[in-house]
């Protein structure tokens, strides 16, 4: 995983991949078939290790503007600390893969969805509350935010300063209000 996210799917070698993990070209073949094959395993394992964790936090029951902020926050952070050694696999296999593969734009799909959904709901309970979050209509505020999520990865790819990620999070959560 952390090969493909430090040089992405055209950058990474199946020499790479041998060097990564200590497993021989042909036992490396034999589990997934391709280099494609590995690579939406890792998509996989991206899912489970990244996404479903977010589904359970967006599930915790925390007020929706909070939870919203904390996760942006997070992220923030989490790209910080990442720089830009640690791209995100979902954002660069949007960028990279898509037109290429469907198998890897159906996994980018589903996974941008299920967070989507998420969202949806929380604003959309959060508003049924009387809670002040999101626009309109909750399924547009979910678009909105999953649009910010995959731009602050971009933006902080490019300038990963905090100063400069949290004036972001910040307006975004403005219009949030």
């Amino acid at each position: 995983m952390s090969v493909f996210r430090h040089k992405g799917y055209e950058g990474t070698s199946v020499q790479d991949l041998v060097d990564a993990t200590g497993v021989g070209r042909g036992s490396l073949y034999a589990a997934f078939g391709s280099k494609e094959g590995l690579y939406r395993a890792v998509l996989d394992r991206y899912r489970e290790r990244y996404a479903l964790p977010l589904v359970d936090l967006l599930r915790s029951g925390t007020p929706a503007r909070k939870l919203i902020r904390d996760i942006l926050v997070d992220l923030v952070e989490t790209i910080l600390r990442d720089g830009r050694e640690q791209a995100c696999l979902i954002v660069s296999a949007a960028t990279e893969r898509l037109c290429h593969d469907p198998e890897v734009a159906t996994r980018v799909g589903a996974t941008t969805s299920l967070l989507e959904d998420e969202l949806t709901g929380v604003i959309a309970a959060a508003q049924a509350r009387g809670e002040p979050v999101g626009i309109r209509d909750p399924r547009d505020s979910a678009r909105l935010i999953m649009t910010l999520i995959h731009g602050l990865r971009v933006t902080g790819a490019i300038n990963p300063d905090r100063r400069h990620l949290m004036s972001v999070v910040e307006a975004a959560l403005s219009c949030l209000d």
